[in-house]
């Protein structure tokens, strides 16, 4: 049976990792989502004010983690951070597809990263890894690059890795597009305030696919005894 999780490595040099998983069926590109995601917006704003993004703590988190990975935390940046620096400079984020701008948009609210995967193009389940080296992972421009040794991925059975340094960049293979309509929403946090902040990001994103695409959705809660969420 198909699952997502992360592999046991990760948790052991990442202990304060928190992560919450949403299984969604049943996607269309037909809500208008504008209204939500402008309100999350305005959070992301209020937050940003008279500060920068790199000052939010769940961003240092990040910041701090990127840093143990021996990556260049300016350099490579986790998706919150990309995003939230967007926001500071153009005011505001460009419009991808209703359920994108929808996770985004809550994604600067809570300043942590939301990624999401399509999984018509996931084989079989999906780990958040060190990389082989062996893995594929295609830019959005349909490059095709290999991770560096080591270099955490979310990887495929098939061995595509669908993210690159973890939270940084995720691959035009998998991506949310018009016909996505099953995919997998994955929130993780480093902060102190994660096992709080999360379980608040997945219930109001629970809420709003409630409304919007009339799913019924329960999210779950990742853990180093728990790891894993069943795809199937």
């Amino acid at each position: 049976m198909a699952s997502f999780g992360h592999d046991p490595v990760i948790w052991d040099r990442f202990p304060e990792l928190t992560a919450v998983a949403l299984r969604l069926s049943g996607i269309t590109g037909a809500p208008d989502t504008g209204a939500r995601a402008a309100a999350y917006l305005d959070r992301a704003r209020a937050s940003l004010s008279g500060r920068t993004e790199s000052e939010l703590a769940p961003i240092q988190a990040w910041r701090r983690a990127y840093a143990r990975m021996r990556l260049k935390p300016t350099q490579y940046r986790c998706a919150a951070e990309a995003l939230l620096r967007r926001l500071r400079r153009d005011g505001g984020l460009p419009a991808v597809h209703p359920l994108v701008d929808l996770l985004n948009a809550a994604s600067v609210a809570y300043a942590v990263p939301v990624a999401a995967f399509d999984l018509a193009h996931v084989t079989g389940s999906l780990t958040v890894r060190p990389a082989t080296g062996e893995e594929r992972y295609v830019t959005f421009t349909g490059e095709v690059e290999n991770p560096a040794v080591g270099e955490v991925v979310f990887a495929d059975e098939a061995g595509a890795a669908h993210a690159r340094r973890w939270a940084n960049r995720q691959s035009g293979a998998s991506a949310v597009r018009d016909g996505t309509h099953d995919v997998l929403v994955v929130a993780e946090a480093h902060h102190d305030g994660g096992a709080e902040d999360l379980p608040a990001l997945a219930g109001e994103l629970r809420g709003d696919l409630a409304d919007l695409w009339d799913l019924t959705v329960v999210p779950v809660a990742l853990t180093a005894a728990d790891p894993r969420i069943d795809l199937g």
